[in-house]
């Protein structure tokens, strides 16, 4: 077998699969301008490289669950004009936060963009090859409480392990019941300067005692989340967006109902 039979192997056995799909195309590059083998060589490798990162990517954002359409750019901070938005991009781009494992508490009225915001970021940290999970906290900790039944809480702690940030979406919502207070509350121990957390809720700590069964362990749960957290509140006289994309849908079905009326009684007329 000569050498060019054998590299399609030799490429698949590295697991160079990238390169396997693009030496020949190279090649004929690197003859066409007279690259030297270094330069051939160089050109593969940063095409294998970025065909790592493409595919990584597409595996993360895939795994994590995010809700479709919350980016940065789709958000509008006109709406929040007290909202530092640099800042907001910073913690996207930055997982620096991330590997000091601290947590990201988002307040605020419900539909004002909390959770618009956690996401966005979200994506953002993905884009820095940074693993996270998207749940509904009151999906998670039901979840967790099947582990706890079975016997495979550890190993869900675990398996959670592997992603740098989790996002609790609107924590307050969970029930204050002695199984979910438990859970959660072991979830909030177990990643304490280990992982970090991003949580979404409209209820201030003052009313935590709403979410967990005791004020000792209200106060030590919170305890662990500020310790290393940054925490954003969002004005409650903020307008919902929610309310404010079916005003603005309505404002549009009304003027394109006003368009037609001309056309419609024309028609009637002739």
């Amino acid at each position: 077998m000569s050498h060019s039979e054998a590299l399609p192997v030799l490429l698949k056995q590295l697991k160079l699969s990238t390169i396997a799909a693009h030496w020949e195309k190279y090649l004929e590059y690197a003859e066409q301008r007279g690259w030297n083998p270094a330069q051939y060589m160089a050109a593969l490798c940063e095409e294998e490289i970025n065909g790592r990162y493409t595919r990584r990517i597409a595996r993360y954002l895939k795994e994590s669950k995010l809700p479709a359409g919350k980016s940065l750019s789709s958000f509008d901070f006109s709406h929040l004009p007290e909202m530092n938005a640099g800042k907001i991009e910073v913690l996207a781009s930055d997982p620096s936060w991330v590997n000091r494992a601290e947590n990201l508490l988002f307040f605020g009225a419900s539909g004002t963009g909390k959770t618009h915001l956690a996401v966005a970021i979200c994506n953002g940290l993905i884009e820095q090859n940074v693993r996270v999970r998207y749940y509904q906290a009151t999906a998670l900790v039901q979840e967790l409480q099947r582990a706890r039944e079975e016997l495979q809480l550890e190993r869900t702690f675990a398996r959670l392990d592997r992603y740098a940030a989790i996002v609790l979406d609107d924590i307050g919502y969970v029930k204050k019941s002695e199984a979910e207070t438990h859970v959660l509350f072991e979830l909030i121990a177990h990643r304490y300067e280990a992982k970090s957390m991003i949580i979404t809720t409209n209820q201030p700590f003052s009313d935590w005692d709403q979410i967990f069964a005791d004020s000792i362990m209200t106060v030590a749960a919170i305890d662990r989340l500020v310790h290393h957290a940054m925490i954003i509140e969002i004005e409650a006289t903020a307008e919902s967006f929610r309310k404010k994309q079916a005003m603005n849908r309505n404002q549009h079905l009304s003027g394109q109902a006003a368009m037609s009326e001309p056309a419609n009684k024309q028609e009637k007329e002739a």
